[in-house]
């Protein structure tokens, strides 16, 4: 405040102390806080009832930059208005401006502006705004987020994780699921399980708590939490929720329904991960013939369940089944997702392991390197799933004896499964149990 002297500022903070100290007391701000809150209340003055507004939404926001990206608001007024919210706010200093676009609140302006929104008539109506805003961010995640899209929405995960942790509430019953879910997947597309696991056991809780035991989104809630447990191999802790999904859903929706098509292929999962073919084959047919009747012979899902199908073949080592199955698959997904996607790598890889284990090498190796490469692009150099494209290609090499090049393959693969899955996870442990094999090998020529 340029125009004020000092001793007309000083004036008026002492006059700020005195109507602030019961403000300050009941909400436990520390001493070295006062004069902050004293000079917050003559720039709160100094703001219009929109700027005021704008800086209480902001205070719901996490402790991290903020990305406000106003040119894609549509409406021309509500844009001008918010430009100019984000000017006053900036001049008094209220606000720091990091980069273009991004921003943050101090810890303390931040307590303050949360003050002002809690004893005013707008709280309720800010906290379910602001739940609003963020879902539907949120529901931008996709279920295999590429380094792209992890990229883009980095910066808006601290605040989508806020609404999570104390603002679920504002978030209506229809969506609770979402937001929980699509916070997993973001951290489940990096292969980071550990930071995904408490949303989707916080998802089961919320949805059970709020909706009942008897519906549907307690059904899906429970597949994800599964499917998380089935990929970091916690096969006995995924197999009860499956069980129970299985059932909900059959009840819920009846036997010819596609979620109940897919509780029955990731069960059936389950069981060939254990060891129990014949039950797992038996799921994988009903899936099939369930998507088949559903959604028709040209459809993703069809693919994956003839995948799934004949990856059971390739187990139980009958190869003449599991090829046919496995090309179809292939060709289906070329056709219908397109030749970059994640899918078209993993019946890539698969079809490979077929060539390999039926003594065609030349055949195996080019489709092992297509998936290798095609999973680095669409999920990064630090994936789970690339370390499992980089061992089944370093295998083959190691077969062949050209160990130089199997050798760094396996290096890669085990650091990737060790900081991603675990040191124990049982893909980590087979990926040891190559490389050690491997260089013992090696030794020997």
């Amino acid at each position: 405040m340029p125009d004020v002297s000092l001793e007309t500022l000083l004036t008026r903070l002492e006059k700020k102390r005195v109507e602030q100290e019961p403000v300050v007391n009941a909400n436990s701000l520390m001493p070295s806080e006062y004069g902050v809150a004293e000079a917050f209340e003559l720039s709160w003055e100094k703001l219009d009832e929109n700027a005021q507004s704008f800086g209480c939404l902001l205070s719901l926001c996490a402790l991290a930059d903020i990305p406000l990206s106003i040119e894609t608001i549509e409406d021309d007024k509500k844009q001008k208005l918010n430009e100019k919210a984000i000017a006053d706010l900036l001049e008094l200093h209220l606000l720091q401006q990091k980069s273009k676009g991004i921003y943050r609140l101090n810890p303390e302006i931040r307590q303050l502006f949360r003050m002002k929104l809690d004893k005013s008539s707008e709280a309720e109506e800010a906290k379910t705004k602001f739940a609003t805003m963020m879902l539907e961010v949120a529901k931008l995640i996709p279920q295999q987020p590429n380094p792209e899209d992890i990229l883009n929405l980095t910066p808006h995960i601290p605040h989508i994780t806020e609404v999570a942790t104390h603002l679920s509430q504002y978030v209506g019953d229809e969506n609770l699921i979402t937001l929980f879910t699509k916070l997993a997947w973001f951290y489940q597309g990096q292969g980071l399980y550990q930071q995904a696991e408490p949303w989707l056991q916080q998802c089961v809780e919320l949805t059970q708590n709020r909706l009942g035991l008897e519906h549907i989104d307690v059904a899906t809630s429970l597949s994800y939490l599964a499917g998380l447990y089935e990929s970091t191999g916690r096969y006995s802790e995924a197999e009860p929720l499956l069980e129970q999904a299985l059932a909900l859903r059959k009840r819920l929706l009846g036997e010819e329904h596609i979620d109940v098509a897919t509780s029955l292929s990731y069960l059936a999962l389950i069981y060939e991960s254990t060891g129990r073919y014949t039950k797992a084959e038996l799921l994988y047919q009903q899936a099939l013939e369930l998507w088949k009747r559903l959604v028709g012979e040209e459809h993703p899902h069809v693919a994956t369940s003839l995948n799934n199908l004949a990856a059971l073949y390739c187990y139980t080592r009958r190869y003449s089944e599991a090829e046919p199955l496995l090309e179809q698959a292939l060709k289906l997904r070329k056709r219908l997702l397109g030749e970059e996607h994640i899918d078209v790598a993993t019946s890539l890889n698969n079809l490979a392991q077929l060539y390999e284990s039926t003594g065609r090498h030349t055949k195996a190796e080019p489709l092992y390197q297509k998936a290798l490469e095609l999973s680095k692009r669409l999920l990064g150099d630090n994936h789970p799933d690339v370390a499992i494209s980089m061992n089944n290609l370093a295998a083959l090499y190691r077969y062949a004896r050209r160990y130089r090049k199997a050798k760094p393959l396996f290096e890669k693969a085990l650091k990737i499964c060790e900081r991603t899955l675990g040191v124990s996870h049982p893909t980590t442990m087979t990926v040891r149990e190559n490389y050690t094999s491997c260089l013992r090998e090696a030794a020997y020529h």
